[in-house]
């Protein structure tokens, strides 16, 4: 069974209200030339404390927890979940603890925490290291992992093309 028209009409219409609502928010404040990496990582401290929690939760989901952690939680059972339960308690620990130093400091990332602890070349090597990792490790499965769903759900059994060449049902 594939989708029918009422399921591509609220996919569509799920997308559509998404990128409304983004460009609505970046729009209704300051100019586009005006902005900080204040506005951009804290949304200039205007935030209240479930919309920043429900953002962390937010960006931390996508097809590696609902495919590959979720298969791998039928496969081995609750164990899986221990590394989750984990970033929650750290989450907390950091957020108490760690994060009211680091906004009066100024600091907004990693890397600018390195740059004011160490010197920049720290900082840029930091940087370097995890857009490298996340690139072609996290962002790579993350892509095939969402991209196989897709061919699931939408394709069942039948050639599809992913970013230019043709896959074989099979061989998924």
């Amino acid at each position: 069974m594939g989708f029918q028209l009422i399921d591509y009409a609220i996919l569509v219409a799920y997308i559509v209200i998404i990128v409304g609502v983004g460009l609505w928010v970046t729009r209704r404040k300051k100019g586009a030339g005006e902005r900080d990496a204040a506005d951009y990582f804290i949304a200039s401290k205007s935030l209240s404390w479930w919309v920043i929690g429900t953002s962390l939760i937010a960006s931390n989901i996508s097809a590696e927890q609902f495919i590959a952690m979720s298969g791998s939680g039928f496969a081995l059972g609750m164990g899986i979940a221990s590394y989750e339960f984990m970033a929650a308690a750290t989450l907390i620990i950091v957020a108490v603890f760690f994060l009211p130093i680091f906004l009066k400091s100024g600091i907004y990332t990693m890397p600018q925490f390195l740059e004011k602890r160490y010197d920049g070349r720290v900082k840029s090597v930091m940087a370097i290291f995890w857009l490298v990792v996340f690139v072609f490790v996290n962002l790579s499965s993350i892509l095939y992992l969402g991209a196989l769903t897709v061919k699931n759900v939408l394709f069942e059994g039948q050639n599809v093309l992913i970013g230019g060449m043709v896959v074989d049902p099979l061989w998924i």
